[in-house]
């Protein structure tokens, strides 16, 4: 007898192959059985109507912390993901020195901007040596399956201790240590070995993330050390992701190329759109394709959405962090504060009137980044968070307020006090250059890449893109006018069976015989994903932002149903997957 049977669903298998109608028996764990199944069941789904999906597999997470106190690792949960995998961009928590545990906790509040004091309340140190961080780990009970990856920068600071941290020159002895113990974390199931390279990214304290500035010698012991695994990837956020070193991308790829050549080490990097330079993907690509054809096993990870900061009232900045009569109103209960502002026309004038992007100069002592964010053009690039993930120019705050008779600052300020004050703004930072989603469109349908970047778990006060597989079905699949759409069967095949492929799931990905059993059932008509909003629901009470989805009829992990309808059931199936083991 099965356990369950999904019956006369329409599946979509993610093998890219046409959707067609049929069944699924699942026994153990595992798919059994795909067309027509007539066996008894313990319990029968019916699945008319719905799409029946392998689970989504998303490859660049930052659950690292999240991972040892949330069973349910939202908001991925919410969105279909069935696996994760985390320990991106050379951050991470493991390796650590006994005492050297904060200063790993601000190296992650400076690049992924998770509350630090969330981190130090959450986290339950029960480990020094990465293995026993996946032992940990292991202990764990959660709903979704996860993976992790050796980050370089802890591993430099513990083989190197100060030295590391300040990213000094790695000597003979250092870089034959982090070899030894990457093949050591490698052999105990890690994924792969992570690096950071850009100057985006920093510790909280400012400094940028050890092995930032780290020679070839030491790139090339972490990619050996991969290749000696036989299992895994070194993934790579590369200089120039910013625009800080126009001359990256050819440096970059170059080494690259050389080194998994000469390793035989797969390699995953970053790539996105930047305003300095809004084509450098396409130099990037173009290289990669030379590259690949040498024989380099480079594989560029790319987004599918616009790369933006989610702004409202409850946010740690914004355009009306200068003005006296906003900060006046800080020490308020977030409630009580709407009310005053929606009650007091004057107060909400005098408010925008002292934001910033008016003709007047911002205050000279914030910071650059910021005053850039909002000098008085950036309305026309700055749009109402109403739903539209690829929004035109007649859609900015700029065009709004032109319309409306009023200033572009009143106009964001009508925008954050929509929905009780949870309204919110979107500025757009990356793969958002041209105003439309073109660009990523060319980067999702390249043969040459993977998807990713949805950043789960990470920037809790400005994104939330771990929403990013529902986009996939909804935006480009469904929803989008103003450019091509992708196929279903393709779009599911990019979330899944490509993903498992690349970084080593050879039991998931797709709905077949044998495989794992990790299953969405979807009401394509209605999916959908809610609006943001800032929840307080870290440790500490610590603010992030949250995105949940409608239309994920089921999920299932391992053959046990972990929601319904956006209600977790309580099933706890999931474990740590270790790289390099069936």
């Amino acid at each position: 007898m099965f356990d369950r049977v999904i019956k006369g669903g329409t599946i979509v298998d993610g093998s890219g192959a046409k959707a067609f109608t049929g069944d699924i028996a699942i026994a153990g764990g595992k798919i059994v059985e795909v067309g027509k199944v007539s066996g008894a069941a313990r319990e029968v789904v019916d699945a008319d109507g719905l799409l029946v999906t392998p689970g989504w597999i998303d490859v660049h997470t930052h659950y690292d912390g999240q991972a040892t106190w949330d069973p349910l690792l939202t908001p991925s949960f919410w969105h279909g993901v069935t696996s994760v995998v985390m320990g991106n961009c050379g951050v991470g928590f493991a390796p650590v020195r006994p005492g050297k545990e904060p200063w790993l906790i601000g190296l992650m509040e400076g690049v992924e901007d998770i509350p630090g004091s969330a981190l130090a309340e959450g986290i339950k140190w029960e480990w020094e040596s990465f293995p026993e961080y996946l032992d940990a780990l292991e202990r764990g009970s959660r709903a979704i399956d996860i993976a992790a990856q050796l980050p370089h920068g802890a591993l430099r600071a513990y083989v190197m201790g100060e030295r590391g941290a300040m990213n000094e020159a790695a000597t003979p002895k250092d870089i034959a240590e982090m070899r030894r113990l990457s093949v050591e974390a490698l052999k105990a199931g890690a994924f792969g070995v992570s690096t950071s390279r850009t100057l985006a990214h920093r510790a909280i304290d400012g400094e940028p993330v050890p092995g930032t500035f780290a020679a070839e010698a030491e790139l090339r012991a972490l990619a050996e050390a991969v290749a000696a695994s036989g299992h895994g990837v070194l993934e790579i956020s590369p200089a120039g992701v910013i625009g800080e070193d126009l001359l990256a991308p050819a440096k970059e790829i170059d080494w690259m190329d050389r080194l998994s050549r000469e390793t035989g080490a797969p390699m995953t990097y970053v790539v996105v759109q930047v305003s300095p330079k809004p084509d450098m993907w396409r130099e990037q690509l173009a290289l990669t394709k030379l590259a690949r054809a040498r024989g380099a096993r480079i594989t560029p990870q790319v987004g599918i959405r616009g790369v933006g900061i989610l702004l409202g009232l409850k946010s740690r900045f914004g355009p009306f962090m200068a003005s006296p009569s906003w900060r006046a109103l800080q020490a308020m209960p977030h409630a009580a504060r709407v009310a005053q502002l929606k009650a007091d026309a004057g107060l909400r004038e005098r408010i925008a009137a002292e934001g910033m992007g008016g003709a007047e100069p911002a205050p000279a002592d914030l910071n650059p980044m910021i005053q850039a964010m909002f000098s008085a053009d950036a309305w026309g690039r700055i749009y109402p968070m109403w739903g539209n993930y690829e929004p035109g120019p007649d859609q900015t705050i700029a065009a709004e307020a032109r319309h409306r008779g009023i200033d572009p600052r009143a106009m964001a300020l009508e925008v954050m006090l929509e929905r009780d004050g949870e309204g919110l703004i979107w500025v757009p930072v990356q793969n958002y250059s041209d105003g439309n989603l073109d660009p990523e469109y060319e980067m999702i349908t390249s043969p040459d890449t993977i998807v990713g970047i949805s950043d789960g778990g990470a920037h809790c006060g400005a994104i939330v893109d771990a929403s990013a597989p529902t986009l996939m079905l909804t935006h480009w699949v469904r929803d989008r006018t103003r450019g091509p759409r992708l196929g279903l069967e393709y779009a599911v095949r990019r979330q899944t069976s490509d993903l498992a492929r690349f970084y080593g799931f050879p039991d998931r990905g797709r709905l077949a015989a044998g495989l794992k059993a990790d299953i969405n059932l979807i009401d394509f008509t209605r999916l959908k994903m809610n609006q943001p909003f800032m929840a307080s629901d870290l440790p500490t009470g610590a603010d992030r932002l949250m995105q949940t989805a409608e239309g994920y009829v089921a999920t299932l992990v391992s053959g046990e149903v972990v929601q319904r309808e956006g209600k977790e059931t309580g099933a706890r199936p999931g474990r740590l997957v270790r790289g390099g083991r069936r």
